[in-house]
């Protein structure tokens, strides 16, 4: 029948650190099956397991071996004949407890089979060594028997008879031991090639976690330098909002000074609209300095009529006057709101030209 699988289960695996001995390396990326196998034809029990096409678990069970819990969900053996440590993590700890008793079921299976072989050749050893102490005898008991020779066949011992069986028998293991020999030769080479692919394997891994670590510390400084490119853009659109908020202030601060510059030169229009009536007044002033002249004069040739007149005259000072102080008031105000005005432009021209 060959080897088949009597049990089988997931895990993920793991082999011991060839070069320091502590750490574990895993042999699967992922949980893989895990099976134990048992060969009828050698009466052997092996747990394999297979990732891809890659085996990364060819175990064979002795009775030395003794499978560890370590923890919860963690199992490990030892396989002196593969050179190394194997290491199974489970997902829960009742798949941890099956795994462990089946080994303990396994190991006690080919602890039965090696004693049973033991006993076997012990029992055809012992058969060989009865079968040439007896040669002489027999011999001695066909020959003390007389007759024929047909007579000395039918009066053969029955205990020759057994011995020639079992020697036939033991010619028949001798001959399956030699093949199953050769049968171990290939498979303990196909082993060596299997457990230099894993050492390969092992080493390749040990090199791409190496790089992998390589890779993630340049990641790191990469993240490192991104943040703070990061912080340094973050500072950048803060100053550009307050300078946003600060436009946006100075907009509103322009929109009213134009508006207020509007209000100041409707009011300076205003102003020249008044201006314009001035030479108005200067001329009825000249006129009334002309008029009041030729009033003088006239008082002069009619004395008589001064006093009737003086009172015409003193109404007309009063408001020549009054006219005056007017008009000079008027003019000092006038003077200011161009000042001011102008003052107002200078501060509108410096604050266009800071923006």
């Amino acid at each position: 029948m060959g080897e088949q699988p009597i049990y089988t289960t997931r895990a993920h695996v793991f082999q011991i650190d060839p070069t320091t001995k502590k750490n574990w390396v895993p042999a699967s990326k992922q949980a893989v099956t895990v099976s134990y196998f048992y060969d009828s034809t050698r009466n052997s029990y092996r747990i394999i397991s297979v990732d891809g096409s890659k085996v990364i678990i060819n175990s064979t069970i002795t009775p030395n071996m003794t499978f560890t819990k370590t923890s919860q969900k963690f199992g490990q053996w030892a396989d002196s004949r593969a050179n190394t440590v194997f290491g199974l993590g489970f997902a829960s700890e009742q798949q941890l407890a099956k795994f462990s008793e089946k080994f303990q079921e396994v190991k006690e299976a080919a602890k039965l089979a090696r004693d049973k072989s033991q006993d076997k050749g012990e029992t055809l050893s012992n058969h060989s060594q009865e079968e040439s102490g007896r040669d002489t005898p027999s011999s001695n008991r066909a020959s003390s028997i007389n007759g024929t020779d047909d007579e000395k066949f039918l009066h053969v011992d029955p205990e020759e008879a057994v011995l020639q069986t079992e020697n036939e028998h033991l010619k028949s293991a001798i001959e399956q031991s030699d093949t199953n020999a050769k049968k171990w030769e290939t498979e303990l080479q196909t082993l060596r090639e299997n457990n230099a692919r894993l050492v390969d394997a092992l080493q390749e891994s040990s090199a791409n976690v190496e790089s992998w670590k390589k890779q993630l510390g340049a990641c790191k400084e990469e993240s490192d330098t991104l943040r703070e490119k990061i912080a340094e853009l973050e500072a950048q659109c803060n100053e550009a909002n307050q300078e946003k908020q600060r436009n946006a202030q100075l907009s509103v601060r322009v929109q009213e000074l134009e508006a207020e510059l509007h209000d100041k030169e409707q009011e300076l229009e205003n102003l020249r609209k008044q201006a314009e009536i001035i030479p108005q007044l200067m001329a009825e002033c000249e006129s009334i300095t002309t008029k009041l002249q030729t009033a003088e004069s006239r008082n002069k040739e009619l004395e008589g009529r001064v006093d009737g007149l003086q009172l015409d005259i003193d109404d007309s000072q009063q408001k020549q006057v009054n006219m005056k102080g007017e008009l000079k008031k008027f003019m000092d105000m006038l003077d200011g709101k161009i000042d001011e005005l102008h003052e107002f432009r200078q501060g509108l021209s410096k604050l266009g030209v800071d923006n």
